[in-house]
Formats: C-alpha cells, structure tokens, sequence
C-alpha cells in the first residue's frame, strides 16, 4: 500500500503556502534555513514520495524556485489572501531568467511525460488518431493550452492540484484499505468454496481460532493521550514516567529539530501501541493492516492537534493540546480488529464488481484466442500456398531440363540470353561449306541426336 509522506524539508515552506489556501494561518519561520541535526552544509536530503502521480514536477519546480532569492523573500511574507488571489502566481514575472528558462524545461518534460502515458494508454486499446490536447485536459497540475513556458497559471494550477489532492489523500486511502480487507475476505469464501464439508469446517474453525488470537493483546492507549505518550517517554526514551515534561517530550521527538512534529515524526510515536496488536512472525497478524493502524492514529493526532491543518504540529498546538480533557480522559482506541470496516451489502456489490471485470476478462481472452487462431490459420494457408508453388516451379525446371531449355532462376525466370548477345564460343554451328541458318528446329534435333550419341 502506498504510504503518503510530507514533502523533503526544503519544500515545506512552499506545500505549508499552498496548504494554507484552506483557511489557515501562515507559518512565518523558514524552515529551509533550518538544518537537521548533523546535517552537513550542502548535502542533498533524500525526499520522500508524496503519492502525487506528478511528485516529481512538484518536487523540481519547487527545488527551482526557492533558488531564486526574490521569490523566497516574498513567500515567507505571503498571506492567505495573496495565495488565494494569486498575487503569489504574479510574482514569478519577477524571478530571473535562468530561473523561468529552468521552469519551461522542467513543464515541457512533464508534458512530453504525459503525453507518453497518453500515447501507451491508447495504443494498449489499439486506438488511433490520439488527440493529445483533448487527453491533456485530464492533468489538472499544469496548464497544457501552453506546452512550452511555465506561467504564473501554471503555478496556480500546481498549487490548487497539490493541496486537494493531497487533502484527498486519506479519504482515499480509506477507500483503498476497504477494497483490500474485502478481497481479502472475497478469496477466502472463494477457497472455502472448493473444499468439502470435513475441511471446510476445519478451515473455518481455524479461521475463528486466528481472529481470537489477533484480537487477545494488551490493552492500546489512545494515539496522543497522555498514557501514550507518557509510554513512550518510558520505554522508548528511558526516562522517569513521573517526570513526564510535554515541552521536554516535543523536542525529543523533534528528530531533525526543526520546530516541528510532521507526520512522520507522529507516526514514529505509535511503534510501542502497534507492537502490542501486531507481530510479523504471527500468522494471524496482518502487516498492511498494521501500517493502516498507524496511519489511522497519524490521522487522528493531526485532527486533534493541527489547528490550522498545515500538516505540522507546532510546540504551541502540542502544549493546548495536552490541556485539553480528552489529554487526560481519553475514549477507549478501537483497533481494526474491533471494528465492522464493510457491510454484507458492499462485499456483495464489490463481488459483483470483480465478477463483472473476470467476465470483461474473459471476453477479450476469447477474442484474443480467436484473433490467435486466425492468424495461425492464415499463417497454414501461406505456408501451403508456398510449398505448393515452389512444387510448381521444381517441375517447371525439371520440365525444362527434359527439353533442352536453359534452367530457371532462383525465382523462376529463365536463364535466356537475349538475341545477338551470345558468349563468345556461344555463336551458333552452320553447317560446313555455308553460311545460311539452319532451318527451324534442324539445329534442336540436331543437338538431341548428338546427346544421344555415345563416344
């Protein structure tokens, strides 16, 4: 399952821009001044993926802007209703030229990409005459009326795309995991189905018995609850649970102390309550479903903590947050185990889907097998139709052989000189005392007599 991750540090400031186009308040530290710990001067920081289909424009036309310094200055200085009017757009009219030079290369390398997807897309469906501008509108990231330079459209078209989709995200992962949980429930009725009843009893009491397993573990703390975190600052931190510090925890697990918890460094935080549902040795033990766990808890902790849903807990939000009662008196966490993630109803309609999809399947597997067969019989009856006119021309040649003709070619034309073009020692024979032809035929009979003739 694709995992999403926040953006590479570099480019936080930027997505927080673009992020806060939802009605939140702007981040005023620039977060690409601040080095991780250990960080050397100049080294190049592995980016994580952000699940984006075009992460990799995001990523260049963000890493090229912030090399200009104009740019930078008036982002770290924008406000929401710049970003919204597009006043930000507006000042890439400002930034230097190698900058909008780099920006109209890296767009028409995302175009040509994008056309190319287009391009294999339709051919797999033997379509022709692909109108790729008319395909191109599908691709919401970039401008595709102008394929050649990188506009401040462009940029607000980046902008727009990045931030829904990346609010998106988690609903459809939701999705995604359901879909998962009921193929998998989908292939288990499906063997059950070709067993017979002595083993099919044991495989559902087998069945039970996992499910019972999976679901005996220690009790799991509520994800950002003050026994969750009080946990981890025990038996991750080493230290005194009595001198539990909120403000001391945060810059703990603050890694690259940036002033910030992103969402990884959230997720880091549910390892201990994970370990207590799941085990990768046990069988009964799903690891994606353990990943969805963690993601699910990530989720949670930001809608409770992240007041202005940058995607960042700042120390202030961390602190209200430990205020709050629901810090101190949390509801109970259901794990997934504890949950009903689809009805009877949806793994029906999901069956009916994949059923519908192996008939679709299995329509153009025939047509293909058919399509097969047909040029295997058209390749039979060339094959035949060859062998049967090189019996034609092996006869013609032995033919001809009997006859005294010259032998065919290697495609069977024949072997004649032209009039008047004989080989020297070719010329023809006249009878001795004349030089008059011999009558027709004579000479023919004449040759065949002195075959015939034997030494």
């Amino acid at each position: 399952m694709k995992r999403l991750s926040v953006l590479p540090q570099q480019c936080l400031l930027l997505m927080t821009c673009l992020l806060m186009a939802l009605e939140a308040v702007p981040i005023d530290i620039d977060k690409t001044k601040v080095k991780a710990e250990g960080q050397v001067e100049g080294e190049k920081v592995e980016n994580p993926d952000t699940g984006l289909y075009y992460d990799e424009y995001l990523r260049q036309v963000i890493d090229v802007l912030e090399t200009d310094k104009h740019f930078r200055e008036k982002l770290q200085t924008a406000d929401i209703e710049e970003i919204k009017s597009g006043k930000l757009s507006r000042e890439l009219d400002l930034v230097s030229h190698h900058v909008r030079t780099r920006l109209d290369e890296l767009k028409r390398q995302e175009v040509a990409r994008l056309r190319m997807l287009i391009k294999a897309k339709m051919d797999s469906v033997q379509d022709t005459g692909i109108d790729h501008q008319a395909l191109l509108k599908q691709f919401e990231h970039l401008n595709h009326q102008n394929p050649d330079t990188f506009e401040p459209k462009d940029l607000d078209m980046l902008i727009k795309a990045a931030t829904s989709d990346l609010e998106n995200y988690d609903k459809t992962r939701h999705e995604e995991f359901k879909k998962y949980e009921m193929m998998k429930e989908h292939e288990r009725r499906e063997y059950l189905k070709t067993l017979d009843e002595e083993k099919r009893k044991r495989e559902e009491s087998k069945f039970e018995e996992m499910k019972k397993k999976h679901g005996d573990h220690p009790k799991v703390h509520h994800p950002g609850s003050k026994d969750q975190l009080k946990e981890v600052w025990e038996e991750a931190d080493g230290l005194d649970p009595n001198e539990f510090d909120p403000k001391t925890f945060f810059k703990l697990h603050d890694v690259n102390n940036d002033g910030f918890l992103d969402e990884q460094e959230l997720e880091a935080l549910f390892t201990k309550e994970l370990e207590k549902v799941y085990d990768p040795k046990n069988e009964e033990d799903d690891m994606v479903e353990m990943e969805e766990e963690r993601l699910r808890m990530r989720e949670h902790v930001m809608n409770e903590v992240d007041i202005n849903k940058d995607r960042l807990v700042t120390l202030e939000e961390f602190l209200r947050a430990t205020e709050k009662k629901e810090f101190l008196e949390p509801d109970s966490w259901e794990t997934l185990d504890q949950q009903q993630l689809f009805t009877e109803d949806e793994l029906k309609e999901f069956e009916n889907h994949i059923s519908q999809q192996e008939d679709e399947l299995r329509k153009k597997a025939e047509e293909l097998q058919k399509q097969k067969e047909e040029l295997q019989r058209q390749h039979d009856q060339l094959q035949a139709q060859k062998q049967e006119l090189q019996q034609v021309v092996k006869q013609m040649e032995q033919k001809k052989l009997q006859q005294g003709n010259p032998p065919a070619g290697p495609g069977g034309e024949l072997k004649i000189q032209p009039p008047g073009e004989h080989k020297a020692g070719d010329a023809p024979q006249h009878p001795a005392g004349g030089d008059q032809p011999l009558p027709p035929g004579h000479g023919q009979e004449a040759a065949v007599r002195t075959d015939q003739v034997h030494p």
